[in-house]
């Protein structure tokens, strides 16, 4: 399970548009979402770098958050 800071996501349209920039390289990720912390955790059998690169192509750049930050 990773989760991500997306500090571009900021209304439900955008965290719709993240969520389907995961699943379009992984149908059966689960994602969830907060956007008052722009926090995505995400269950996906991708790893790190695809669902950064998914993200980033989307207008989402993210940042992985440490063991300590989740």
């Amino acid at each position: 399970m990773y989760r991500f800071h997306v500090p571009d996501m900021s209304c439900g349209g955008c965290l719709r548009s993240v969520e389907q920039a995961i699943r379009t390289i992984d149908p059966q990720a689960e994602v969830d979402g907060n956007l008052e912390n722009h926090v995505v955790t995400v269950a996906s059998s991708q790893g790190e770098a695809r669902l950064l690169s998914a993200l980033e192509m989307a207008g989402f750049p993210a940042q992985l958050l440490s063991q300590q930050e989740a």
